[in-house]
């Protein structure tokens, strides 16, 4: 086999593997960055979540409040 031809497959075939590691890596960092991402998406979800139960605690003491104020309120005329 002629020399040139030979330097010029395993060229090929070094450049093909590193673009497929090159490619491997890339895609398991993608992976990993999407997972992180996942994760603190879930965490703020949770945060909205426990807001809501926070904001509905709220206005329910605040009428409470108001109905305590509106009592004394009858009570002092």
């Amino acid at each position: 086999m002629n020399p040139e031809i030979l330097i010029s497959i395993l060229s090929l075939a070094g450049t093909l593997c590193g673009s497929i590691i090159g490619c491997m890596a890339a895609n398991r960092l993608s992976n990993y960055r999407i997972g992180q991402l996942e994760e603190k998406v879930d965490k703020h979800n949770h945060l909205v979540e426990r807001m809501v139960i926070v904001e509905q605690s709220t206005k329910s003491a605040h009428h409470r409040i108001d109905e305590i104020r509106e009592e004394i309120d009858n009570h002092e005329n």
